[in-house]
């Protein structure tokens, strides 16, 4: 392979053909999946992995799903290596067995074979409506072993030479509340692994198969070399980072994620050791998912015109012991994990990080108080419904406030917030509300950004799942000055009863019922007193902060009429705040 002279200016377009190839994956399963989880939310990941199984595009979805995808490729190579054939499709989802990362992030892998050789495969990672289990809607907060959580996939082979094989597909069917939704997703799947097949193909055949392969095996190589000569910039020592939960979903009891981050000149060594148990509630990782979350904490800090594929990663060890919170043993629930604790690694993982580049800090984002809603609509259909409008606020980086309202902290904004009026249609539901929280953004030179006030009537009986990891204290942590965000708060209350205070995790079912969520927002970046206070007069007529926000944490005076600093005044305040 490495016997073709490689030439850097098409090395750079062929990463962007296969980046594309993935993002024209994810644009058919937006476009033909049956579930609003997918065609509104994209709560999917497509990504292309070279013959050997490591990642070399992952330019569409959710980074979660993405960063650990690796693994379930090389999950499929184990088992199935010697026997795989132009028309196999593959399935998996097992955290144990098949390098998933929680059960219901449903992988299907798509051998990709050019002029009989197996080149590539193409990946379509997403998280199914329904997998049954003790609850609907995939998440069972009540879980004390996966086998509450629902079906468990060994590497399964879904097509065979181009042929379904329908007992299967019949036993995925019948082990979902949601089958008429799943097949239409599982087809949506078939047709966005199938045309990114095709197009990979295409692409190597144009170039000369081993041409082209020697250009993918090279652009892992130009990711590993652009990786260390980032890390080799950092100063070589051992830093520390630590953040966690206060519940294990049953009582309050702290679970911290502790990392030591050692940099050895070009490489980096993350240990979790001292991390906390395994705990019985369902927020354990998965080894896959702990890389995965690892390899955003790194992907997100270093240059941002890093490829991203998985050589990236090559210089990034990870020590994490068996039995704890990030690599726990079975029959451990997990079906949480991709967002706790993974947040919390990647939190863990920045905060060492920072040490070693303070201004590459990045604040934390609020973590999540909503959860989900399921029963029977009028028709007798059943529905599954997240509450994503009540999405927390993004931490702010140097040069750029937190995003508001931006969803889960591992999405990156990957997750889209789906159109008020179109869940009103699909959804026995009405929205009241879903407005920006005054003062709730972390104060900083760059503000996080600001939860919401989210109300909204669920208008059959329901089951709601609840899962509210930011009520009970901050969690947008704030960076190199910056102040916290401020917590959420979650109510509940059947409608003609009363309110119903809901658990921290845990499943109300209920008649029609009332939910409100005030999210928790994300912290600021750097010295508020040195934001631009006509940024900040800005954000007082938006409503973000108040007056005397500004005044207090701002030290950013305005004229009698709200609408003009008053610069002399400001100039003062903030000088004695800073004497002070």
């Amino acid at each position: 392979m490495n016997a073709f002279a490689i030439d850097p200016i098409r090395l750079a377009v062929i990463q962007k053909q296969v980046d594309h190839i993935s993002q024209q994956m994810g644009w058919i399963m937006t476009r033909t999946a049956r579930s609003p989880i997918f065609s509104q939310s994209h709560d999917f990941t497509c990504f292309v992995a070279g013959a050997g199984g490591d990642i070399i595009a992952q330019a569409d979805g959710i980074p979660i799903h993405s960063g650990g995808g690796g693994f379930a490729v090389r999950a499929a190579l184990r088992d199935f290596a010697e026997e795989m054939a132009e028309g196999d499709v593959y399935l998996l989802s097992d955290p144990y067995t098949a390098g998933g990362n929680h059960l219901p992030d449903w992988t299907m892998i798509r051998p990709v074979f050019v002029e009989g050789r197996l080149c590539a495969f193409t990946c379509n990672r997403a998280h199914q409506s329904d997998i049954g289990g003790g609850a609907a809607g995939t998440y069972n907060p009540e879980a004390t072993e996966i086998f509450h959580e629902g079906i468990r996939l060994p590497v399964l082979r879904l097509v065979e030479a181009g042929k379904l094989r329908r007992d299967l597909f019949n036993l995925l069917l019948l082990n979902s509340r949601c089958p008429d939704l799943m097949e239409g997703d599982l087809s949506a799947m078939f047709g966005s692994t199938r045309i990114g097949a095709e197009r990979v193909a295409a692409m190597l055949s144009e170039m000369e198969v081993e041409r082209g392969l020697a250009y993918f095996d090279a652009l892992l190589r130009y990711g590993e070399a652009r990786m260390r000569a980032e890390i080799a910039k950092l100063p070589n020592g051992t830093y520390l980072g630590e953040d966690g939960s206060d519940t294990d979903c049953f009582q309050a009891v702290e679970v911290p994620v502790r990392v030591s981050l050692e940099i050895r000149d070009d490489a980096l060594v993350f240990d979790f050791t001292g991390s906390a148990p395994q705990i019985r509630g369902f927020k354990n990782s998965s080894l896959a998912n702990t890389y995965s979350a690892v390899y955003v904490a790194v992907a997100t800090f270093f240059d941002h015109s890093l490829p991203r594929n998985e050589g990236l990663f090559r210089p990034v060890s990870i020590i994490a012991p068996e039995g704890t919170v990030v690599n726990a043993r079975p029959p451990a629930p997990m079906t949480m994990n991709t967002v706790y604790p993974a947040t919390d690694i990647i939190y863990a993982c920045w905060k060492a990080l920072a040490q070693a580049a303070p201004e590459r800090g990045c604040a934390g984002w609020g973590k999540a108080c909503y959860g989900l809603s399921s029963g029977l609509d009028a028709e007798g259909r059943f529905f599954v419904m997240y509450h994503w409008h009540g999405a927390s606020g993004g931490g702010a980086v140097k040069g750029r406030d937190g995003f508001a309202s931006v969803g889960h902290m591992i999405s990156l904004g990957g997750l889209t917030l789906p159109n008020v009026e179109g869940y009103e249609q699909a959804y026995p539901v009405r929205i009241h509300r879903q407005e920006l929280r005054c003062d709730t953004a972390g104060a900083g030179e760059f503000r996080g950004g600001a939860g919401v006030d989210y109300v909204c009537d669920v208008l059959a009986t329901t089951e709601h799942a609840i899962r509210a990891e930011g009520v009970r204290r901050p969690s947008g942590y704030g960076i190199n000055g910056g102040m916290d965000g401020a917590a959420g708060q979650l109510e509940v209350e059947e409608l003609g009863k009363g309110p119903c205070p809901p658990p921290q995790y845990g499943i109300q079912r209920l008649g029609p019922s009332r939910i409100r969520v005030l999210s928790s927002a994300g912290g600021g970046w750097g010295d508020p007193l040195r934001r631009d206070p006509e940024t900040v007069l800005a954000d007082v007529m938006d409503g973000i902060i108040s007056e005397e926000a500004a005044r207090d944490l701002y030290g950013v005076v305005l004229e009698r009429d709200g609408r003009a600093v008053d610069h002399e005044q400001t100039a003062l305040r903030r000088g004695s705040a800073t004497r002070a």
